[in-house]
């Protein structure tokens, strides 16, 4: 049965608020010394700390080729460039699908691979001493299954907080290139848990990856990981070894990694090593520091975690690029919303005075994008800009604007994406 996802984060922020949620490897003067090096000030279970943000280190950190036509690289990221997707299909190839990394990406033997799956939510496996183990051979003797799904940056779209709305984020500085779309293999969470012993006690599960521990504001934060609650992880959640039909590559969670549909890119861990099975709330600075929306108008203390993702469109068409007057283009883009499918796209090539609607070429499905493409015959030469707009099968449409939060998350404003008409002379 699906979770009450806001039901959730609003108890889940109410316990770690009074200290009832336990923080595996994260002291709370850790927690408060980091705060204290950071960003906005604001309140935290009454004592005065600062919301951080992380901050790329220096090189990429990252393995596969980074051509400057297929990618802006962003400190240990690579950002897809997206005229590079135009013509590419439903799935991302993984020649051009962006890295988000927190240090660099690891290169893990897949033969000397094991999950081990432990915690007081499973039935004798208290301790990660006694993890019950799984490797790639035992995952691939499970059913399998096969799903389409896009993973997106939390802050994809961040710079567009201020390049648009004049508004200070911390954070990088991604454009709309944070996404990618893919084929996914792999099996169920749910059955592993079950075979790992899974209680009716176990309320969150937290999966970690392998990558290099995280050291930021003079603090280390272990590996990254952060907690699921285990009805989402029952209901949706794949452990994905393939990837577009070949093994995951190194830099996308090789040889495993967490899939959660439709959440926020920090939730599917890459390249996982353990998962700890709680029947406590569990905490990491993934769920609480990090990820979470302080500003004016957020609570306080911040609001809950940040879970599903929010709804967007791009143009598949480089910044400033040039059209020619009096000849038809076609326009084309997708756009995506973790509450659903693309119901409807509108187009503007006027900033904003009159809008289109686009033809789409992908029914509406969760947790994917939709391509969509417009005929446009300019006639005025000069600068102008395009405007896509979609809404979803909620209901919910793209606004104008988007309400600020100090770490630039969930940017969801119709973008306006600057290009040029030229009047060529005829030859």
């Amino acid at each position: 049965m699906p979770i009450d996802e806001s039901a959730y984060d609003r108890r889940r922020l109410r316990q770690w608020l009074a200290g009832e949620a336990r923080a595996e490897g994260v002291s709370r003067r850790d927690m408060l010394r980091l705060a204290a090096a950071a960003g906005v000030l604001t309140t935290l279970a009454g004592r005065p700390v600062r919301a951080y943000a992380d901050t790329p280190a220096p090189g990429s950190g990252i393995v596969k080729p980074l051509p400057p036509e297929l990618f802006t690289i962003r400190g240990t990221n690579a950002e897809t460039n997206w005229s590079a997707l135009r013509g590419t299909g439903l799935h991302t190839p993984v020649d051009r699908f962006f890295v988000r990394n927190h240090t660099s990406t690891p290169l893990l033997d897949e033969a000397s691979w094991r999950l081990k799956v432990w915690g007081s939510g499973l039935r004798g496996a208290p301790g990660l001493d006694r993890a019950v183990e799984f490797d790639l051979h035992d995952l691939r003797r499970l059913p399998s299954v096969t799903l389409d799904a896009f993973v997106e940056c939390a802050g994809n779209g961040r710079s567009y907080f201020t390049s648009q709305q004049g508004d200070t984020v911390t954070g990088t500085a991604w454009t709309l290139g944070a996404i990618g779309s893919a084929r996914w293999r792999g099996v169920r969470l749910s059955q592993v848990l079950r075979l790992a012993g899974l209680t009716r006690h176990a309320v969150d599960l937290q999966p970690r990856g392998l990558d290099d521990e995280y050291v930021t504001g003079g603090v280390n934060l272990g590996r990254v990981r952060r907690p699921l609650p285990v009805a989402k992880a029952l209901d949706d959640v794949i452990l994905a070894y393939e990837m577009n039909g070949e093994p995951l590559p190194h830099d996308h969670g090789h040889p495993v990694r967490v899939l959660v549909p439709s959440w926020v890119g920090i939730s599917n861990i890459k390249w996982v090593g353990d998962i700890e099975v709680s029947d406590q709330p569990l905490y990491s600075p993934w769920n609480t520091d990090f990820y979470r929306l302080f500003g004016p108008s957020h609570p306080a203390e911040g609001s809950a975690p940040i879970t599903r993702q929010t709804l967007k469109s791009a143009f598949e068409t480089g910044s400033g690029a040039a059209f020619d007057a009096g000849v038809r283009h076609r326009l084309t883009g997708r756009s995506w919303s973790g509450a659903g499918g693309i119901r409807r796209v509108e187009v503007s090539t006027d900033a904003g005075a009159t809008w289109r609607r686009a033809d789409l070429h992908d029914r509406p499905r969760p947790a994917t994008w939709s391509r969509w493409s417009l005929d446009w015959r300019p006639t005025t030469p000069g600068p102008t800009a395009l405007l896509a707009r979609a809404t979803d099968t909620t209901g919910r449409t793209q606004p104008d604007t988007t309400t600020p939060n100090t770490q630039g998350y969930l940017f969801d404003a119709v973008v306006r994406h600057p290009v040029t008409v030229v009047d060529r002379p005829a030859t």
